[in-house]
């Protein structure tokens, strides 16, 4: 029978064949007009350990670069840079928490077939200096070399200290519930 890192293969991710997405829901004057800021993360890295034969043996560091979020809404280019400033100085405080973290070593799921899994990584996220539970479902598939997860999940802001704030000139206020998506593409690494 073959050892845990026998059957075990490490993955690297892969930002630029991936995609990753934070979007928060507006509230008060502008949530009329859809103005729920949807942002992208280009910069991020992270390391995936795999095991098919036991789910359980799996693992996930995930780091991703708070000051990478780009702005995907349509909006004037003053209000663009002022939903970029509250967000870095304000919201993230990136110059004061500058990473992301998320480390899973509890992987659960189910195979489908022919390299297709559900899973559940039971994992802890730390995001603006708070290190809180945080559990994300995926569709992953595995075929040559390469590996694919897809999912999505919500955290709350509160839970890790950052306040509610508002962008331009109040007309712009969020919910406390974030809803992160991503499609993230890892490489196998020989």
């Amino acid at each position: 029978m073959p050892s845990r890192e026998e059957t075990t293969v490490r993955y690297q991710l892969d930002p630029s064949a991936s995609r990753f997405n934070a979007q928060v829901s507006a509230i008060g004057l502008l949530s009329a007009f859809g103005h729920s800021p949807l942002f992208a993360i280009r910069d991020f890295s992270g390391d995936a350990r795999f095991d098919g034969e036991s789910l359980s043996d799996s693992r996930l560091q995930l780091r991703l670069n708070p000051r990478s979020f780009e702005l995907q809404n349509d909006v004037k280019p003053k209000d663009r840079d002022e939903i970029l400033r509250v967000l870095r100085a304000d919201v993230l405080e990136s110059d004061k928490y500058p990473d992301i973290q998320y480390e899973c070593n509890a992987v659960s799921g189910s195979i489908i077939g022919n390299g297709r899994y559900w899973v559940v990584l039971d994992g802890m996220l730390t995001l603006h200096g708070v290190t809180w539970p945080q559990k994300v479902v995926a569709s992953l598939v595995v075929n040559d070399g390469v590996c694919r997860a897809s999912g999505e999940f919500t955290l709350r802001q509160s839970d890790y200290n950052i306040k509610l704030v508002s962008a331009m000139g109040g007309g712009l206020k969020v919910k406390d519930d974030v809803k992160c998506a991503f499609d993230i593409v890892a490489r196998r690494v020989e």
